[in-house]
């Protein structure tokens, strides 16, 4: 049971996600939910003049998508994304493209970008959420070591600041859990409104 919630909007909710990340931080926050991913192809559409507004396009898209599946659920979708010169960084091709995104990213800020949509009762709200994270400088070698780690191959910008990429980074400046990818105050103002 979340504390932050009233009763009736505490129904059991339905999470457009894999993302162990994201069904940690539903879990740490009391709430009961079925997991039931969007398809893969949806994330590869992600073609928008404006490379903030990706994010909370694509969790839309993966919302309503499982949305039309599940009827009346109440239906939770996020997407996070990395911007860096303007450009998108999703999850990395291969450890060649991982190497390619670490090293661009090494001594530099970037931003993280997570969309998150929320449907019930026939409505979609959404938002994201900013955060800016600087990494350290980094040696070659320090990314060779990094990315032969694996952690980075299924995340956004191809790293994971809950884990060993927590090594990468000088400071974070915004929401943490953004960049786990759920920030989890802009979820619960979405539920709120509903």
């Amino acid at each position: 049971m979340n504390p932050f919630l009233t009763p009736p909007q505490q129904d059991r909710l339905v999470l457009a996600s894999r993302s162990p990340r994201r069904i940690e931080i539903l879990r740490g926050l009391g709430f009961t939910f079925d997991v039931d991913p969007a398809p893969e192809h949806l994330e590869e559409e992600n073609s928008h003049d404006d490379p903030f507004a990706v994010a909370e396009m694509l969790a839309v898209r993966k919302c309503e998508h499982v949305a039309g599946r599940r009827g009346s659920d109440r239906v939770i979708g996020a997407d996070t994304i990395v911007v860096v010169d303007g450009h998108v960084l999703n999850k990395p091709r291969d450890d060649d493209e991982a190497r390619a995104f670490v090293e661009r990213l090494a001594g530099r800020t970037h931003t993280v970008v997570t969309g998150v949509a929320v449907r019930d009762r026939g409505r979609t709200r959404s938002g994201n959420e900013r955060t800016q994270v600087t990494f350290r400088s980094l040696s070659v070698d320090d990314i060779a070591r990094y990315v032969s780690t694996g952690e980075g191959r299924d995340k956004a910008g191809s790293y994971a600041a809950q884990g060993l990429g927590a090594g990468l980074i000088r400071r974070i400046d915004g929401c943490f859990f953004n960049v786990v990818g759920l920030p989890v105050s802009l979820l619960l103002d979405l539920m709120q409104q509903g």
